[in-house]
């Protein structure tokens, strides 16, 4: 049993612990936003937050993540109010979205260390690879997601999702949450 915070959840997975947390977390716990890349060769698209870290859920193993904190984009924010993803949607930096749960993590975990990045810094924390080549409005929205996390800016809310993590892994088998102690 590998147990950890997801999305501020205890939670214990009943899987074998060398499963990478990408497969524990899209089937075992139904969180789908974060992308199926590959083997670690990805475009990062599977790219989660571990102790406020970006990594590649597909490059770290249940048995790794023991007792840390995962946060995914579903547990950015529940209600879409992150500043980067108030920022990817007014800059209109997301064209066909499957790398855009993967940039979000990495440019949040960059505004949290860095909230006044600059080009070149954003470039080297934010190594996904997007298709739909968005990468002059996501410089934009980066930069205006370090305003907004400084209050030096405001953006009007994106739209609620329409449904809550919660709600979503509710009936999931392989997926225990583990009773307090």
């Amino acid at each position: 049993m590998s147990r950890m915070t997801v999305n501020e959840r205890p939670v214990e997975f009943d899987l074998d612990p060398r499963t990478p947390l990408l497969y524990g977390l899209r089937e075992a716990m139904n969180l789908t936003g974060t992308k199926a890349c590959g083997g670690g060769d990805c475009s990062g698209a599977c790219m989660v937050l571990v102790d406020g870290v970006a990594l590649r859920s597909c490059a770290i193993t249940l048995a790794e993540c023991e007792g840390r904190i995962i946060t995914t984009i579903e547990g950015l924010s529940n209600d879409r109010s992150h500043p980067v993803q108030q920022a990817m949607v007014a800059q209109q930096a997301i064209q066909c979205g499957y790398c855009t749960p993967g940039i979000t993590i990495a440019a949040a975990a960059l505004i949290q260390r860095n909230p006044a990045p600059t080009r070149e810094e954003i470039e080297a924390a934010i190594p996904n690879i997007c298709r739909c080549g968005v990468y002059p409005r996501l410089i934009r929205a980066v930069e205006q997601a370090g305003r907004v996390a400084q209050r030096r800016e405001r953006i009007s809310a994106a739209p609620a999702p329409g449904i809550s993590a919660e709600d979503a892994a509710r009936a999931v088998p392989a997926l225990r949450v583990p009773e307090p102690e």
